[in-house]
């Protein structure tokens, strides 16, 4: 009976993954529904990323509920009782706060650099690997710059959405 009860439990908790989806979708949708529509260079607006990842959400949402719902999701290792990296979640955590909180001070692609940078070294620590290689800062710096230029180039130049920049020329 209590493997039936844990089965049953597992399931719920698989089910509130899946509800958490679509309520993430939800709040993107709305989100989606401020920006305006007109259309830019290419014919599409700025909403239709937003409109687009909303859609794709709500779509994994839905498939990870009748998943939880038909059975439970397959193929997952069992938990050994193993309890969550919480400090490399504090590093990804950071670095997300901290691009939001810089956005508009050092510009979108310092910010989003560091933010690649931090969340890397949160993904390094869990795998266990040393802080204290500055090789690998830097590598993680470079990609993050190599990453967060060209996206910045492409919104700003292609789309015509207006990032935060550090200079005023539209190029940093």
């Amino acid at each position: 009976m209590r493997t039936r009860t844990t089965v049953s439990h597992s399931h719920f908790l698989q089910s509130l993954v899946g509800v958490g989806v679509l309520v993430l979708a939800l709040l993107l949708a709305l989100g989606a529904w401020g920006i305006p529509s007109q259309a830019g260079y290419a014919g599409i607006g700025p909403n239709f990323l937003p409109w687009l990842v909303a859609a794709a959400l709500a779509v994994c949402g839905l498939r990870l509920v009748i998943k939880a719902r038909r059975g439970g999701f397959r193929n997952m290792d069992e938990h050994d009782g193993e309890h969550p990296y919480w400090l490399g979640f504090a590093w990804l955590s950071v670095g997300m706060l901290l691009n939001a909180a810089l956005l508009t001070t050092i510009g979108f692609i310092f910010s989003c650099a560091l933010c690649f940078v931090l969340a890397a070294r949160g993904f390094r620590l869990a795998q266990g690997a040393d802080l204290a290689d500055p090789r690998s800062w830097v590598i993680d710096g470079v990609i993050g710059l190599l990453i967060a230029g060209p996206v910045y180039w492409m919104f700003t130049q292609f789309l015509g959405i207006n990032l935060p920049g550090l200079t005023e020329s539209g190029w940093l």
